[in-house]
C-alpha cells in the first residue's frame, strides 16, 4: 500500500508543495502552521538530510506503489541537545485517513531499528490527532506538557 521513496534533488517540489499547504500543517498550528521551503535552500537541505547524514537523520517520502502519487513523507533525526531521535510522519492532507500515515510510522520504525536507533520518540502538540496513530504503533506515553505529549516507542 505504501513504500518509502529517496527523493531526488528535482523530487523537492512535492516537500516544497505540502509544507506550504495550510490543510496538510493545520497540524502545527502551534509551531507556525507552513513552513517556508524555497528552491534557494533545496541543495542545502538536501545534502543535510539525504547526503551527508551521517546516520543522525533518515528522510522518505511516502509513495503510493499503485499510483505513483507522493502522500507523505517520513524522517527521524537525532536532537543534539536532548540526546534523542524523534520521529516524524506527515501525510499530505488529501490523501489522510486511508493508512498512509499507519503504513509510513511502521515503515519508519523499521527502517530506523535496521540503522540501529532503539527508541524513537515524537513531541506532538496536545492536541493534534495523530497522538492515536503512535499509540495504535505500540508508542507509548512517556510524559505530557500542557503543549505537548512526548511519546516513545523501543524497537
Amino acid at each position: 500500500m505504501t513504500e518509502l521513496y529517496k527523493p531526488e534533488l528535482a523530487d523537492l517540489w512535492f516537500r516544497q508543495k505540502f509544507m506550504a499547504d495550510e490543510d496538510t500543517m493545520s497540524y502545527n498550528h502551534a509551531w507556525g502552521g507552513t513552513i517556508p521551503f524555497p528552491e534557494s535552500s533545496w541543495a542545502g537541505w538536501y545534502d543535510h538530510w539525504l547526503v551527508h547524514h551521517e546516520n543522525r537523520r533518515f528522510y522518505r517520502y511516502l509513495k503510493d506503489p499503485e499510483t505513483g502519487a507522493f502522500v507523505g513523507e517520513t524522517a527521524y533525526h537525532y536532537d543534539e541537545e536532548r540526546k534523542i531521535f524523534l520521529a516524524d510522519v506527515i501525510v499530505a492532507f488529501p490523501y489522510r485517513g486511508r493508512g498512509y500515515g499507519r503504513e509510513g510510522l511502521r515503515l519508519l520504525c523499521e527502517a530506523a531499528g535496521s540503522k540501529g536507533v532503539d527508541v524513537l520518540r515524537d513531541d506532538i502538540a496536545i492536541d493534534n490527532p495523530a497522538i492515536r496513530l503512535f499509540l495504535k504503533a505500540g508508542f507509548t506515553e512517556e510524559y505530557r506538557t500542557n503543549e505537548i505529549i512526548m511519546l516513545k516507542k523501543t524497537l
